[in-house]
């Protein structure tokens, strides 16, 4: 049986949705409460058994390797008066970095999605590996990539991530054309980009975690990628579904959190905040107390 123990999160993107901002501020460090969206990832990656995370990053980006191996070496902040507010923040950090091993690779020109993950092939190797986007995160009991893990493991075929939404949010996502197998297992035939209501083949949308299989690479390597073409991830699947590849999709069990624009960003930040255990029952009182 392949086994999972890889992750690959593009982090090169642009961040347009985010400007003027994320000109200087990588969309993927912006707070979700007290921690960046990227810690939410990558602690999603360790809680579910991976070993190790390839980094595709733009090209002079070096803040994500200062988070997450960088050191505070001064001694005045663990005497500061403030430390038991950030100590044990900065020790679980710590743990999450000694716990995985990071590799680092660049995608030089800003072609697209697919050929962000295209560019770690080298440190995948011929074994299977998981894909998360870093602006999705999931709140569930089980790590949503475990979950996805345990499907791959029976059935050792790429899955693709997928929840319900609303039909009028049909219009802003990915939405599948599928098959049922089991109960929330699907087989995965099609997908509409951003369709209309009555265009959309089902409610299922892709959320961006994934588990893919070396050859999926291959697939890559045949793919022209230019600037004018955003290839993703979810169009080659359906290439090797259309080849009569068995691509699976799960609906998982959780809440999905959008970060990936600045509306569904400030919903996700202020339904967390809202249920933080050291600051959401204050932040209740006071929305409260301003009638808000």
């Amino acid at each position: 049986m392949r086994m999972v123990k890889k992750a690959i999160i593009p982090v090169a993107g642009l961040g347009t949705r985010f400007l003027p901002l994320s000109k200087v501020f990588p969309k993927e460090f912006w707070p979700l409460v007290d921690k960046p969206v990227i810690q939410y990832i990558v602690k999603e990656a360790r809680d579910s058994g991976i070993k190790e995370i390839i980094f595709v990053n733009r090209p002079g980006g070096k803040v994500i390797k200062d988070y997450f191996k960088k050191k505070i070496k001064s001694k005045k902040a663990f005497l500061s008066k403030y430390k038991n507010h950030f100590l044990n923040d900065l020790k679980d950090l710590e743990k999450i970095s000694q716990e995985i091993s990071f590799r680092y690779v660049v995608q030089k020109e800003p072609l697209g999605a697919a050929h962000a993950v295209f560019q770690a092939r080298k440190f995948v190797n011929k074994e299977p590996c998981a894909i998360l986007w870093a602006d999705d995160v999931v709140e569930s009991k089980t790590p949503c990539l475990l979950q996805l893990i345990k499907i791959f493991e029976k059935y050792q075929t790429p899955i693709i991530a997928l929840a319900r939404v609303p039909k009028e949010s049909f219009q802003f996502y990915g939405m599948v054309k599928k098959k049922k197998v089991k109960r929330r297992i699907y087989q995965i035939n099609d997908f509409i980009e951003k369709p209309s209501i009555k265009e959309s083949p089902s409610n299922l949308a892709i959320i961006g975690k994934c588990i893919i299989t070396p050859e999926v690479f291959n697939y890559l390597k045949k793919t022209h990628f230019d600037l004018k073409s955003d290839v993703t991830l979810s169009t080659t699947l359906i290439e090797m579904a259309k080849d009569g590849k068995k691509i699976y999709g799960y609906e998982i069990e959780g809440r999905w959190l959008e970060c990936g624009n600045k509306l569904a960003y400030l919903k996700s930040n202020l339904y967390l905040s809202l249920k933080h255990p050291k600051f959401g029952k204050e932040l209740r009182r006071f929305l409260k107390k301003e009638k808000i």
